[in-house]
């Protein structure tokens, strides 16, 4: 089985210091081993951590437990000096990863 593509939402533009609003979303579903299903238990199957990067450099991690939702949704907000490159990684438990990428042009 492999991750599901990401979605993410990211401006093309933006001004010198301006904060952007990023979204990310994982279409995922979280199974923590604990539910029970049919008087079996549900295999575990939980995503990791997503992690961001700008132009190589880490800037924003999140790392995921028992209580993470199915599909998880991040919105956080960047401010970007310059044209940048973002890249989501998603990784779960049994070392799969998925990728998205987008490029903000500053100006």
């Amino acid at each position: 089985m492999t991750l599901a593509t990401p979605r993410i939402r990211v401006p093309r533009s933006a001004r010198v210091g301006e904060a952007v609003e990023i979204r990310a979303l994982m279409e995922h579903p979280m199974e923590t081993g604990l539910r029970q299903d049919g008087g079996r238990t549900a295999p575990r199957d939980m995503l990791q951590r997503l992690t961001v990067s700008v132009n190589g450099a880490l800037a924003f991690q999140a790392e995921f437990r028992n209580g993470t939702s199915a599909n998880p949704y991040h919105v956080f907000f960047l401010k970007l000096d310059r044209t940048s490159e973002l890249v989501f990684t998603w990784t779960d438990e049994q070392g799969r990863s998925a990728r998205a990428q987008a490029r903000v042009t500053v100006g």
